[in-house]
């Protein structure tokens, strides 16, 4: 039962910081940034925000700077709007899984690329269709 209260918490918490930065934040730094998921730890005290950004490397690491350096503002508009005990310390930290997902596409593309059982497989199932 806590865990669905945890998942529950930590999509409000998710939006509620979306809201925040699109909103209400005023640093240009921040740009375009997308909230993918949040932790919180059991006892509510910490939380871990990942985030991912529009633009280039150089981008990211200034934009994660600019929200490290505004988390306590956005932690106390968090609190005016949670009806909680306690409000989480927030940690910004940028979400590497669409990076690992390109990467592993890339790897499944280069396996199949050098593949030639697989696209013989291909071509008779092609012709198979054509059949019908």
């Amino acid at each position: 039962m806590a865990n669905i209260k945890q998942k529950r918490l930590e999509g409000i918490i998710r939006k509620n910081i979306t809201e925040i930065i699109q909103f209400e934040l005023k640093d240009p730094k921040v740009g375009f940034v997308t909230v993918t998921d949040v932790h919180v730890t059991n006892d509510h005290s910490y939380a871990k925000v990942y985030v991912t950004f529009l633009g280039q490397d150089e981008r990211w690491q200034a934009g994660l700077r600019a929200l490290n350096r505004a988390s306590g503002f956005i932690r106390s508009e968090l609190s005016h709007r949670l009806s909680i005990r306690r409000t989480p310390e927030l940690s910004f930290l940028i979400d590497k899984t669409m990076e690992r997902g390109r990467h592993i596409d890339e790897l499944i593309t280069e396996i199949h690329k050098n593949d030639p059982v697989e696209m013989e497989t291909e071509g008779t199932e092609s012709s198979e269709n054509e059949n019908e």
